[in-house]
């Protein structure tokens, strides 16, 4: 009998440390999982370039003001889009908690708030003509392009209803301080905006400018210039290569190296919010 209650012992103690392992170990293990998919080259990730966001989460995020945070969890819960995970609630919540610890995080955070926390107006001004002067946009990134060698399309054409140079203002989407201007031959007459959290927001083709220089300081919704066709040549004022439409890039910078990410999701966000006004 008190071998039988020896082994009942033995056997309790290893039971519970084996539970009290677990207990820490599992955790542990979770952890480091987590920090190996938060990795030093995630910003340089195709999941991260792509910003992919599922059509239900986008119906929630346009409700959020300055959405980087809650869009750096979501990708990391659902791998990047590819898996179900609420935008808001207790879940996320918790998550954020648990990834605000892993090594990396903060330039994670930093990336994902440059690129969406800026966002406040859809780059083409709302015409006073109504249902005539309409816009459209799909997601083209990195679609095949051949001008100037083989290349994917780092960006988003916004095309007008009317193929019209001169006649669709171009807005700035945030504010920001206008670091580059001038002639490109891949973008024609271009501008380049250094948003406050760092993004480079270019706006690609313009018809003309507004009064404006590099230096200066622009406020979201301020006009940049019209929409037009100019590209693709290295003289400069080359136009007709292709239709009228705008070009639009998000570009960040890690370690010196230009990140480009897809700016459609960060279009569909602000597409309800255009600014209205007389640019003629």
């Amino acid at each position: 009998m008190k071998k039988s209650s020896g082994k009942i012992v033995r056997y309790s103690m290893l039971l519970f440390l084996l539970v009290f392992f677990t207990g820490i170990w599992i955790p542990r293990l979770e952890y480091s999982s987590e920090k190996s998919r938060l990795s030093d080259g995630i910003l340089f990730s195709d999941g991260f370039r792509r910003q992919t966001v599922s059509k239900e989460a986008m119906e929630k995020l346009r409700k959020i003001e300055a959405p980087g945070e809650t869009l750096a969890v979501y990708w990391l819960e659902s791998e990047f889009g590819r898996e179900s995970f609420p935008v808001t609630g207790e879940k996320t919540s918790a998550a954020r908690k648990r990834w605000e610890r892993a090594k990396g995080w903060g330039e994670y955070l930093s990336a994902c708030q440059a690129v969406w926390d800026d966002l406040a107006y859809f780059p083409v001004a709302e015409s006073s003509e109504g249902k005539r002067l309409t816009v459209s946009f799909e997601d083209s990134w990195m679609f095949d392009r051949s001008y100037g060698g083989e290349r994917g399309h780092e960006g988003t054409d916004i095309m007008p209803s009317v193929n019209e140079p001169g006649v669709f203002p171009v807005v700035s989407m945030t504010d920001g301080i206008v670091e580059s201007k001038g002639w490109l031959e891949l973008g024609g007459w271009r501008l380049g905006i250094r948003a406050p959290h760092g993004a480079y927001f270019y706006y690609a083709h313009l018809d003309s400018y507004s009064d404006i220089r590099e230096g200066d300081h622009v406020e979201a919704g301020e006009l940049l210039g019209f929409m037009g066709d100019t590209g693709y040549g290295t003289e400069e004022g080359t136009r007709g290569k292709f239709p009228v439409h705008l070009h639009v890039g998000i570009y960040l910078y890690e370690d010196g190296q230009e990140i480009s990410v897809n700016p459609y999701p960060a279009l569909l966000y602000v597409e309800e919010h255009k600014i209205s006004g007389n640019f003629g």
